[in-house]
C-alpha cells in the first residue's frame, strides 16, 4: 500500500540533536521517520513540517532556514532515496523514477514574521503548506483554546497564499478562525493532522460542522496518531483501533474522499503499538479488519492527498 503522510516534526527532532551536538539523520533511527522504515513502508510521499515554538525562540525565521537548510541537505544527501517536490509532476517524475517524495511545509505561520514577502521567499524555497499558527498567537491569528480567529494580516495572508498556490492548513488554528477561513478562500484547504472533536473532546479536534464544511469544500483531513487528539482506550484497544474509529466516523460525516494521513510523528511520543513509521502496514491491516473497503483503505493511504496535490500543487 502506498503511503502519503501530511505532516511530521522530523526536522525540528533533528535540528535539536544536532545543537545538542548529537547524531541525525534520516538515514538513522534517532527520530520515529527514517528511509528504510519509510520503503519498508511503502512510502510514496512525507511531509517535512519546518516547526517552531514561539515560546522557545525569539527568531522563528532564523530557526526555520536552519531547518529548511537540513531539509535540503538529508534529501542531497539520499537523493538515490528521496528527492523534494515543488509540483504535482515533480510526485510524478520521482515515482516513475522509484524514489520516494519530500514536501516541505511550515508549522506556525509566525516563521514569515507576518511579512508577505518571507513567504514569498518561504514559497521561493520549496515550502508548499502552512498553518496560520502553532498553539500561541501570532501576527496572523489565534489558535486552538481561544475564541479568536484570524487577524487582518491573517485574512490577506490567505489571498497570497491562494495566490501562490501554498495549501493553507486549518490544523492548530481556533474554531473561530477556521470559519475566517472558510468564508474568505475559494479553495479547497486542509487540516493535515487533526482528528474528531465528538471522538476526542480536544479544541485541536475538528467539530462535525468543521468536518461536513471542509469536506464541501473539497479539503482533507489527516488522521493524527497522538494518544491525546485519539482519546481514551478499552482494555482491548490500541491506539490503532482508535485511529481507524476516527477514520470510520469522519468518513461517515465527510465522505470517504475527506480522511487522510498525518501522523505528527517526532511531535508526539513513542507507543508501543504506534512506535514509528514503520507501523503503517499494521495500521492498513488494523483498517482491514475494522471493515474499511480496500477503495477507502486506498483514499486514506494516499489517494485523497494525492488528488489535493494535484489541484493545488
Amino acid at each position: 500500500m502506498k503511503i502519503i503522510d501530511m505532516h511530521c516534526d522530523t526536522l525540528s527532532a533533528m535540528l535539536n540533536r544536532k545543537r545538542q551536538g548529537q547524531t541525525y539523520g534520516l538515514d538513522q533511527h534517532h527520530t520515529q521517520i527514517s528511509l528504510d522504515w519509510m520503503q519498508q513502508s511503502g512510502y510514496l510521499l512525507q511531509n517535512f513540517a519546518v516547526f517552531v515554538n514561539l515560546e522557545e525562540t525569539q527568531t522563528p525565521l532564523q530557526d526555520a532556514l536552519e531547518m529548511i537548510d537540513l531539509f535540503y541537505s538529508e534529501l542531497e544527501a539520499h537523493r538515490d532515496l528521496i528527492r523534494p517536490v515543488r509540483c504535482f509532476a515533480d510526485i510524478e517524475k520521482n515515482q516513475s523514477d522509484g524514489v520516494m517524495s519530500a514536501l516541505l511545509t511550515g508549522e506556525e505561520g509566525e516563521i514569515t514574521l507576518g511579512k508577505p514577502e518571507f513567504l514569498h521567499i518561504l514559497y521561493r524555497l520549496g515550502m508548499r503548506m502552512m498553518t496560520l499558527t502553532w498553539n500561541h498567537e501570532n501576527s496572523l491569528g489565534y489558535p486552538n483554546k481561544q475564541e479568536k480567529g484570524l487577524k487582518e494580516q491573517g485574512i490577506c495572508f490567505l489571498q497570497e497564499m491562494e495566490h501562490l498556490g501554498m495549501i493553507i492548513d486549518v490544523s492548530h488554528l481556533s474554531d473561530t478562525g477556521f470559519y475566517d477561513v472558510l468564508a474568505h478562500t475559494k479553495k479547497p484547504f486542509v487540516a493535515s493532522h487533526s482528528n474528531a472533536r465528538s471522538l476526542c473532546a480536544s479544541p485541536r479536534n475538528l467539530t462535525d460542522d468543521m468536518i461536513r464544511k471542509l469536506a464541501e469544500r473539497g479539503g482533507i483531513a489527516g488522521i493524527n496518531f497522538y494518544q491525546h487528539f485519539l482519546g481514551e482506550q478499552n482494555a482491548d484497544e490500541s491506539y490503532l483501533d482508535l485511529a481507524v474509529q476516527h477514520m470510520k466516523y469522519m468518513i461517515n460525516l465527510g465522505g470517504e474522499d475527506f480522511v487522510a494521513l498525518g501522523s505528527d510523528f517526532d511531535g508526539i511520543d513513542r507507543y508501543d503499538d504506534i512506535p514509528d513509521c514503520s507501523v503503517l502496514p499494521k495500521l492498513v491491516q488494523t483498517m482491514k479488519t475494522a471493515g474499511l473497503t480496500p477503495t477507502q483503505i486506498e483514499k486514506i493511504c494516499y489517494q485523497n492527498t494525492l488528488r489535493i496535490y494535484r489541484e493545488l500543487l
